[in-house]
């Protein structure tokens, strides 16, 4: 007879810490795969990128539960994805170096005025992606720019020259 069988800690024929450990390989796997895609944000995301984010998460989805589609293993796995998550930020907060690392640093886009076409390769962003975020911060042209930095959450930041009209 099975040593498993009719335990309440498992479930087809899993055991309960194998959930825990699939979330948790599968949580870094994914935020690899986000950080190296880029610092888009999900109000930042284009159709694309969403399309992209759905596709990953359906094709990871199998790899966490092992066929297991109980309430109990949905449970578990999400029960880890969330206390993953929680470990991860306060360990960021704690050392600046795993922050550089998960969230990356800001990247200066523009200065003094200057486009830095390098610096927008390195983000993936286009140029008209930084000039929108211009307008939005009421400036009509990049010579008005003391600096443009897109910030580790996505968002651009737009510094005007001083004395500007």
């Amino acid at each position: 007879m099975d040593a498993t069988a009719g335990n309440l800690w498992t479930f087809n024929g899993g055991v309960w810490w194998h959930f825990i450990v699939r979330a948790a390989v599968v949580y870094f796997m994914v935020l690899i795969f986000i950080r190296v895609s880029g610092k888009r944000q999900v109000g930042q995301m284009t159709p694309f990128d969403l399309v992209l984010l759905l596709l990953i998460s359906n094709a990871v989805q199998n790899a966490m539960n092992g066929g297991d589609n109980s309430i109990t293993a949905g449970f578990i796995l999400a029960g880890t994805l969330i206390l993953v998550d929680v470990v991860i930020g306060w360990a960021t907060r704690r050392s600046r170096k795993l922050e550089k690392i998960v969230d990356g640093e800001a990247e200066i886009l523009i200065h003094n005025g200057k486009m830095r076409p390098g610096a927008l390769h390195k983000a993936g962003l286009t140029e008209h992606e930084v000039l929108a975020a211009l307008r939005e911060a009421d400036c009509a042209t990049v010579g008005e720019v003391h600096a443009a930095i897109l910030e580790t959450n996505g968002r651009i930041t737009v510094l005007t020259r001083k004395g500007r009209e």
